[in-house]
């Protein structure tokens, strides 16, 4: 599929996420002009409302016309007669700087922990590629069981297999707990019983937290499931990459073990596992908003609460626009670095 024709799925794919929460957040129970007039409105200042607001009007001529003003960058006003361009460039910022630090953080440990995981030496019987390599060194080197010959065993047990020990269960467990449950765990832990961290984050002047010390929980409570999920898949990717020819080779070449993962087998395991880091922006943004409530984080969380209490549609779908954007740029990016690591491939 081209570039093109790729980009144009994922923006009808947009579209048609936006226009699902514009139905989901119409269906809420609840009035925006009651929410944001309170309860004792009378009915004509409700029904004044929301002519005001554009409620009278048909749901798909109300999500036209705001798509319309979206597509010149214009996002409308709030419920509350804001501007939600000014709100979003006022609350986005700290949300990109929580799940950046996230993203960058699982980024980093998934690939260290994966590529050591997988050349851990395996418990495992040899495989496929150190029986042949087996075969290939009794020939070559004139030796069985061995001098050289087993070293080459050990080495393509290693790269083939990777080790087990507590990783495997570990990062499954990692993987599975929720980013709210990581979050409750950790203001236990280092908040309440330690003391080493602060468990609610006050925002300075910026508008970003006071101190750095306050991002330390929400980037750890957003990044441990995804650093779980991540390291497996790049273990995986390097087990299977490991299984072609050319890896098989250098090992034969007398090619050092780490020099064999960097060069010959984590190009190979590249698509995939940029794939996985592409996936995880969007698991990072969505989990924000629910760690910043926890944390009392100065991001699109609250933004977002808020929003839903008034049902305030436009900027529900804004926020949903504005992560999707994001996400659209990084899947663009992942496609460019996958298409490069599988050059000359076919």
């Amino acid at each position: 599929m081209s570039f093109a024709r790729l980009l144009a799925r994922r923006i009808a794919l947009l579209i048609g996420l936006l226009a699902t929460v514009f139905v989901v957040v119409d269906l809420l129970p609840g009035n925006t002009a009651r929410a944001v007039l309170g309860r004792d409105a009378t009915p004509e200042r409700i029904a004044a409302k929301e002519h005001e607001l554009g409620l009278d009007r048909p749901l798909p001529q109300r999500f036209w016309d705001w798509i319309s003003g979206v597509s010149t960058g214009d996002f409308g006003h709030t419920a509350r007669g804001r501007s939600i361009n000014e709100l979003l460039a006022a609350k986005f910022p700290p949300t990109l700087l929580l799940g950046g630090l996230a993203v960058l953080l699982t980024v980093v440990v998934s690939l260290v922990l994966g590529v050591w995981w997988s050349a851990r030496p395996s418990v495992a019987p040899n495989g496929a590629v150190a029986e042949k390599i087996q075969a290939d060194s009794t020939v070559g080197f004139g030796v069985g069981t061995g001098g050289r010959g087993e070293v080459v065993r050990e080495r393509a047990r290693t790269i083939r297999h990777g080790g087990m020990g507590l990783m495997r269960p570990v990062t499954t467990i990692a993987a599975a707990i929720p980013e709210f449950v990581v979050a409750t765990l950790l203001i236990l832990v280092f908040a309440l019983a330690a003391g080493w961290l602060p468990a609610v984050t006050i925002t300075g002047r910026s508008g970003f937290p006071a101190s750095p010390d306050m991002l330390v929980l929400p980037v750890l409570a957003l990044a441990i499931p995804q650093i779980g999920w991540n390291t497996q898949v790049v273990r995986a990717a390097m087990v299977d990459a490991a299984q072609s020819p050319h890896v098989e080779s250098a090992v034969l070449d007398g090619i050092s073990t780490p020099a064999v993962l960097l060069r010959h087998v984590l190009p190979f395991a590249l698509p995939t596992i940029v794939a996985s880091f592409a996936t995880t922006v969007g698991m990072v943004l969505g989990g924000s908003l629910v760690v910043e409530t926890i944390f009392n984080y100065p991001g699109l969380g609250a933004v977002l609460a808020g929003s839903v209490a008034d049902r305030d549609v436009s900027v529900v779908a804004s926020v949903v626009a504005l992560s999707g954007a994001v996400i659209m740029c990084v899947l663009a990016v992942a496609d460019g670095i996958r298409a490069w690591s599988l050059r000359g491939s076919g």
